[in-house]
């Protein structure tokens, strides 16, 4: 079978060219001995299966990221290259095409984003450049479908170029071409252009984030909790928990295996928080309290991107974020986190090196609180007024920058400096926007799923064993003395380690009888000590095990020394 290479800078189109190409059948990976993710699929030509990859984008072939390395080492997997180029950002997309060129491998040049050229003013005469490249040119708006049919025809009949360029003469030579073949004519601002102004320049953009941010929480808000009260909710509550409720009545209501499969009994009915058996809180929590939330999540994310604002917002925060030795891209997982920190774990990824991914999934597990734990604490402290969010909050975000200001110091490796391609503002296309919305849960229910269903198990298994409540009572003294809580809080943390939201709701109970200054307190403990159970289980893998101990051990001495300052510095002001 043939391999085609999708190649080109980043933000040139490849990803919707991709799932033209082949669908949603998508299989991602990361490249052996990396954590640089591509994707492969396939499409048939004419009878003929051909399989598609989806290469890291380059701007050159002389590496200057561990992703461009990774592109480069690529090339050598392939027999054919489709190059592609943002049609309207011609000339620094034919470096690239140029050394490509001399690899001397069947190659086919798409000029991407056609449509924008004619509202831009811009005029390529596609004909001129292959017969100056020794290549077939073809115009391609990929998120419409346009020139998709004339790319795949081209597929069979590739040759390969005997146009030769020296390093030298390649930018004499791009000048050359792009005076044959590009035209420019004048065209008034639009209203993206003005747009595009407005978001970058921090006078304008940050106000204009916040804005932006606030709408997206909202919506994404709004459909998971949508999904969870009427799709989620009733199917589990109205199907599922009959037929678990007959099958603990066929395992006669107790036992290890009732345990283990279907959990505690709770005043006589299965409860799907608080059972912890594997058919009830081991799918429950996974499927209907994070996965709503993640198909709402990446909704808007993607349409964040199609939309160009994303590396915008990268770019607008990098100077905070080289506060903790990160650059703005590093803020996405964090943004991710908010949503759901499952997500956001997964997110880190993408960061080029070891320090970046440890620092960032750190950071984002101890001071970045779920949406769920956000509209949670608001319900808790809000009837007492501002003050206590303010508190809880600022005091994540004292903590975000202190740590993080130490981890830079501290964790050894490197922090690359963010060189973000700039995308114009576009108008995104809701079919590319599902594709990539599909594709991207595939990938959540293949790789998350199975870490967030094991770390029920060994939860479960812990409780049980009675190991979880022989740790509770052995950190009594802790959460009594040092963070001035109840020994009774101790359940609380317990049940943060499966689901905080849930934890911060059970320190309401009039059994705990908390005041204000505990509840405060006890918030941020619960935001900061440990991840919850999906969180942690994703971690692990993007971590190693080695890496997670180290960010738990970070987690334990970051709540200890919080909550106890926290405490002490509260009883002053606050009972």
């Amino acid at each position: 079978m043939k391999k085609i290479l999708l190649m080109g800078n980043p933000n040139v189109g490849k990803s919707a060219l991709f799932v033209r190409l082949t669908g949603v059948n998508v299989i991602a990976s990361n490249y052996p001995g990396s954590t640089v993710e591509y994707k492969k699929g396939y499409v048939k030509i004419k009878g003929e299966r051909y399989e598609v990859i989806d290469v890291p984008g380059t701007y050159t072939l002389q590496p200057t990221s561990l992703a461009e390395e990774v592109a480069v080492k690529m090339i050598s997997q392939g027999d054919i290259i489709i190059n592609v180029l943002d049609s309207t950002n011609l000339e620094r997309n034919l470096n690239l095409t140029f050394q490509l060129i001399q690899l001397k491998k069947p190659m086919i040049v798409v000029c991407n984003f056609w449509d924008e050229t004619k509202h831009k003013g811009i005029f390529i005469d596609v004909k001129k450049m292959g017969e100056y490249l020794d290549l077939p040119v073809i115009p391609v708006t990929a998120v419409t479908g346009e020139g998709i049919h004339t790319l795949i025809e081209a597929v069979q009949d590739m040759k390969i170029s005997t146009f030769t360029c020296d390093k030298e003469d390649r930018w004499k030579k791009i000048g050359e071409l792009i005076e044959k073949v590009q035209k420019l004519t004048h065209r008034h601002h639009t209203f993206l252009d003005i747009l595009t102004e407005i978001s970058i320049k921090p006078i304008t953009g940050i106000p204009f984030a916040i804005v932006i941010l606030f709408c997206a929480f909202t919506l994404i808000r709004f459909i998971g909790e949508g999904i969870i009260g009427y799709v989620t909710d009733p199917f589990f509550e109205g199907l599922i928990k009959p037929l678990l409720m007959k099958f603990s009545a066929f395992l006669g209501g107790k036992g290890i295996i009732h345990d283990i499969v279907l959990g505690n009994l709770i005043e006589g009915e299965l409860d799907f928080i608080q059972s912890f058996g594997l058919l009830t809180t081991g799918i429950y929590v996974p499927l209907s309290v994070v996965f709503p939330y993640i198909i709402s999540f990446f909704l808007i994310l993607g349409l964040l991107e199609d939309i160009g604002y994303l590396p915008r917002l990268g770019v607008l925060l990098d100077r905070t974020m080289h506060i903790v030795g990160l650059h703005g891209m590093s803020f996405i997982p964090m943004l991710l986190g908010l949503g759901c920190n499952v997500a956001g774990a997964l997110a880190c990824r993408t960061l080029e090196s070891k320090k970046e991914r440890f620092v960032t999934a750190t950071l984002m597990a101890i001071t970045i609180p779920c949406w769920a734990s956000i509209a949670m604490t608001f319900g808790l402290l809000g009837k007492y007024g501002a003050t206590g969010l303010f508190i809880v909050f600022g005091t994540l975000f004292l903590v975000w920058i202190i740590l993080g200001s130490i981890l830079k110091r501290t964790i050894k490796g490197e922090s690359p400096e963010m060189f973000a391609e700039m995308p114009p503002y576009r108008i995104p296309y809701l079919s590319v926007v599902i594709k990539k919305l599909w594709m991207r849960l595939l990938s959540f229910l293949k790789e998350a799923l199975p870490f967030v269903f094991f770390g029920v198990v060994i939860a479960n298994v812990l409780y049980s064993l009675k190991v979880i409540e022989a740790i509770g009572h052995a950190t009594a003294p802790v959460i009594k003395y040092l963070f001035g809580l109840p020994e009774e809080a101790v359940g609380a943390l317990i049940i943060g380690f499966l689901r905080k939201d849930v934890a911060i709701g059970m320190l309401a109970t009039p059994q705990l009888g908390l005041s204000f200054k505990q509840l405060i307190v006890a918030c941020v403990v619960l935001t900061i000590y440990f991840p919850c159970v999906g969180t942690f289980s994703v971690l692990i893998r993007e971590l190693g095990i080695l890496g997670m101990i180290k960010a738990a051990g970070i987690m334990m001495i970051t709540v200890l020394v919080t909550g106890t300052a926290l405490n002490f510095i509260l009883s002053f002001f606050l009972t």
